[in-house]
């Protein structure tokens, strides 16, 4: 890519601003919400890294709406593109080569961007939009406020069986219940967007590079910063990244060049970590978020194996091209089953805990989604509070009387 931005350098002197935001301080009665994916949990590390992800931008910087006129996507930053190149080649989890890059503001924006570029107005009638279930509650959400005559959400791609074109959206690692995921209807006329958000080694053993045409990553999920709200598509066919650069355009007329250039440096210190990887003075960041991950899994298997009705989804091992060993998955989010009649999300609050239920998700509401990503006050609080539930529960099983949670 050509050209370059001066005007954000590094900064060996200031230091940044304390995040009050993530600062907890929780009595034994507080609600506990774990419903959102809100990375927070990553934080620590990054305050260790100081200055070294720290720029300072001026006044007269970064003032035009464009990045880079010779390129498909001329509001993409030069430094980010180059950034995100570099780390999916340290990674080794997704191809780059011969691929058009789409900056938005998050990808869930560029989820609406790929819906946009991939429905056909001439069609005369909505494409269906469809995903595996249990899939993110967020798809139908999208799909729907808008009231688009685009496309139409038509839910679960197990049960879809409509002649004609449709978009299926594949999640790997899936949101909510962590597992890997393919195309499921795989018919003549549809096309696939892939949402690959959890697709880094802190959640999941990266086994291949991934090669489709529509690829969506979030630097909130990537990193934890999801306050910048920054996204990137990886897409194959040049009109799309027209078609998909067309919609940023014409919703928000680009995406920040501030946020990009953070994004840049933070991505550009997380595969500068990555080139040390394995050395015995140095934690890069997925060996960091991987642990972190790891320990609260381990936690949350220790209190659930205690239960005789609660149970969380089994991942077994698989070898990792990025680690050079066999790990274990620690997804983003936690997929509790009850095999009792249980409304987990009603029991939860009850005991001032806000998960998700499983309706949500297109599932039953035998399930429940809960953020592994809280602060450690509250998930150790969440673990106290669950201890106790699965001790109520055991005890109605054994005395074999019926619980008003049980119904």
């Amino acid at each position: 890519m050509g050209g370059s931005e001066n005007g954000a350098t590094d900064n060996e002197s200031s230091s940044p601003s304390t995040n009050k935001a993530t600062e907890t301080s929780l009595s034994p009665d507080s609600i506990i919400n774990l419903d959102q994916g809100d990375p927070t949990l990553f934080e620590p590390y990054w305050k260790k890294m100081g200055d070294k992800c720290t720029l300072v931008i001026g006044g007269c910087d970064l003032m035009s709406y464009f990045s880079d006129i010779s390129n498909i996507c001329w509001f993409l930053q030069p430094q980010l593109g180059d950034a995100i190149k570099g780390l999916h080649r340290v990674v080794g989890n997704a191809v780059t080569d011969g691929r058009h890059i789409v900056v938005g503001t998050g990808s869930t924006q560029l989820l609406m961007a790929a819906l946009y570029a991939l429905s056909s107005p001439s069609a005369g009638h909505p494409v269906s939009l469809v995903a595996a279930a249990p899939y993110y509650s967020g798809y139908k959400d999208q799909a729907e406020f808008l009231r688009s005559g685009l496309y139409k959400w038509e839910g679960d791609a197990h049960t879809f069986d409509k002649d004609g074109p449709y978009i299926e959206v594949v999640t790997s690692p899936n949101n909510p219940d962590g597992t890997i995921r393919e195309a499921v209807v795989n018919l003549g006329e549809g096309k696939l967007v892939y949402d690959l958000a959890y697709y880094w080694p802190q959640y999941t053993p990266i086994t291949h590079p991934l090669d489709h045409d529509t690829m969506l990553f979030t630097f909130s999920k990537c990193t934890g910063h999801a306050g910048s709200r920054i996204g990137w598509a990886l897409v194959k066919d040049e009109e799309v990244a027209r078609k998909m650069t067309e919609y940023m355009q014409i919703s928000s007329i680009g995406v920040s060049k501030e946020s990009q250039l953070r994004a840049a440096k933070i991505l550009g210190v997380l595969s500068e970590g990555c080139q040390h990887f394995r050395t015995a003075d140095s934690e890069n960041f997925f060996q960091y978020s991987h642990r972190i991950m790891r320990e609260r899994w381990e936690s949350l298997q220790n209190v659930v194996e205690n239960s005789k009705i609660f149970s969380l989804p089994k991942f077994p091992q698989d070898y990792c091209n990025f680690t050079g060993k066999y790990t274990d998955s620690n997804p983003a989010f936690a997929w509790l089953h009850s095999k009792e009649d249980i409304d987990w999300e009603s029991l939860l609050r009850e005991h001032k805990i806000i998960g998700r239920s499983g309706e949500r998700f297109g599932a039953d509401p035998k399930y429940v989604r809960i953020s592994m990503f809280s602060p450690p006050e509250t998930f150790n609080l969440f673990l106290e509070r669950l201890s106790a539930i699965i001790d109520n529960t055991n005890g109605n099983v054994v005395g074999g009387e019926e619980s008003s949670i049980i119904k």
